[in-house]
């Protein structure tokens, strides 16, 4: 049986970790670095670094820290922020990074990820949606949830994962930084449009929040968080332990 992965989030705005609450209200919390290497060192699956101003600044992602974090962390690390271009994706590679997430590089040009499976692989192309109801439907997001494209989210993702992306991870903003639980109607739809690996992410309060994931949406493949893991609120380590117990497939 596949075990589900436990990711940890690095939020990264000017070289810090910053966590705020539906995308706002940002507060600092610590570095990437010694953050990073405390998850690889404790449990954590997989890594997420985000730099969530690039885009929105018109800038390119922050590669130096990017380095001294991929130095340090012997687990996969995706990233994201400011990816545009194919050069953008060769860049943030050559960093170390594992996978390449795209958000509104994506929106600019979803030539994008068809160009960067071609060149890299599916595997490596990670779409990324920032997804909030607006009227009663899905709405994707850009630039750090700060611009409603106006776009339907599962079509878009849709459309994403068939060019060629073979990772999506679904950003609830409805349930970021809230804590009340992962956003399982949207996660739901999601499931049942695409068949890649999808990555719930938003929400997270609890270690019982990510029980109600797995069993409610089986297809989930991950929950990835920040702010419970951020301020020891739910330890990796137990959190696997509790899933373990419940039945739930984790690596240990």
């Amino acid at each position: 049986m596949i075990t589900k992965r436990i990711i940890p989030c690095l939020d990264v705005k000017n070289g810090r970790v910053v966590k705020g609450v539906n995308f706002q209200g940002l507060s600092d919390v610590s570095s990437p670095v010694e953050l990073g290497k405390y998850y690889s060192d404790n449990g954590a699956d997989e890594l997420v670094f985000y730099d969530i101003t690039a885009s929105a600044e018109g800038r390119a992602l922050f590669t130096d820290i990017l380095r001294e974090v991929a130095r340090t962390i012997f687990i996969p690390l995706t990233v994201g922020g400011g990816i545009n271009t194919l050069d953008d994706f060769d860049r943030v590679l050559k960093c170390g990074a594992d996978k390449v997430s795209v958000n509104s590089g994506a929106i600019k040009n979803p030539d994008l990820i068809y160009e960067a499976a071609k060149k890299y692989g599916n595997q490596c192309v990670v779409l990324s949606a920032d997804v909030k109801r607006v009227d009663g439907v899905f709405r994707v997001f850009a630039k750090g949830g700060r611009e409603n494209t106006g776009m339907e989210a599962i079509e878009w993702i849709k459309r994403g994962v068939d060019n060629g992306a073979g990772e999506i991870v679904v950003n609830s903003i409805d349930t970021d930084g809230v804590k009340k639980g992962f956003d399982l109607e949207m996660l739901d739809k999601v499931c049942s449009a695409v068949s890649v690996p999808v990555i719930a992410s938003g929400g997270a309060g609890k270690a019982e929040d990510f029980i109600e994931l797995f069993q409610t949406l089986p297809k989930v493949d991950a929950g990835l968080a920040a702010s419970i893991f951020h301020f020891s609120e739910v330890k990796i380590s137990d959190l696997k332990q509790i899933l373990d117990q419940s039945g739930i497939p984790v690596r240990i």
